[in-house]
């Protein structure tokens, strides 16, 4: 194999693919330019590039020129999740001793959020919410944490039936964090605050929840600060990983 970094694994063809991944790493190329950066022969750079476009690990930007592919952000977010789940655990533990409150983790998936870690209050009145549920994208306050920073397009899709309005998520972005007082349930209260990855885009909401008995209908003023903490902790271990 020709192979310009002098080094293999033995696998013929994931050598090369490495090769051409490795290419695009600096930015967009033609086929020309992959076979000048791979010194693979023309016809084995095109083969491989258009079977790796096949799986979505490249795909081509407006001038027809090979670049990186989405399934590349995807595994990277899989990757992230398992570090960001490794972390969570005693973050919520701590978020739910320093609140008194349940606090849980919540990723979106399409139009749900899903709760990918939490820790329970151990005594009295709880808003349990099990590692797994699923909850709509329509009302709570993770469910604003995870629709105020999107796209536009995506944003004014999210909001069509949901109980929280654009003034609404306009203001979550000004202050960082967000609250809910009856919104999902009836009786129960939540506050949010947005967990960022590496590039700085939200993927995460960490919440604490209960009765509006005890968190009150202002409950941002009681545990926003606890929130963001929280929240600060799981991102910076996300741009830690990311770097490491």
């Amino acid at each position: 194999m020709d192979n310009s970094r002098g080094d293999s694994s033995g696998v013929g063809v994931l050598d090369k693919a490495a090769l051409v991944l490795s290419a695009l790493e600096s930015g967009p190329a033609t086929l020309a330019g992959l076979v000048g950066a791979t010194g693979l022969a023309r016809p084995t750079a095109h083969r491989m590039a258009v079977a790796l476009e096949y799986h979505r690990l490249l795909a081509r930007d407006m001038q027809g020129r090979f670049v990186l592919g989405p399934r590349l952000a995807e595994l990277a977010a899989a990757a992230g999740e398992d570090r960001l789940l490794a972390t969570a655990g005693p973050v919520l533990t701590q978020l739910r001793d320093v609140t008194g409150e349940s606090a849980q983790l919540y990723r979106r998936q399409g139009d749900r959020r899903i709760c990918v870690a939490a820790a329970e209050r151990l005594s009295g009145l709880r808003d349990t919410v099990p590692v797994g549920s699923t909850l709509p994208m329509k009302a709570g306050s993770a469910a604003q944490i995870l629709l105020a920073w999107e796209e536009p397009e995506r944003l004014h899709h999210g909001l069509q039936g949901a109980r929280f309005t654009a003034t609404a998520l306009s203001g979550v972005r000004r202050r960082g964090w967000a609250q809910s007082i009856g919104e999902r349930e009836p009786g129960v209260a939540s506050v949010s605050a947005p967990v960022r990855g590496p590039s700085n885009r939200v993927v995460a909401a960490v919440s604490v929840s209960g009765p509006i008995e005890r968190l009150s209908r202002h409950p941002g003023r009681m545990h926003a600060g606890a929130l963001l903490e929280a929240a600060g902790r799981l991102t910076e271990a996300l741009k830690r990983g990311a770097a490491g």
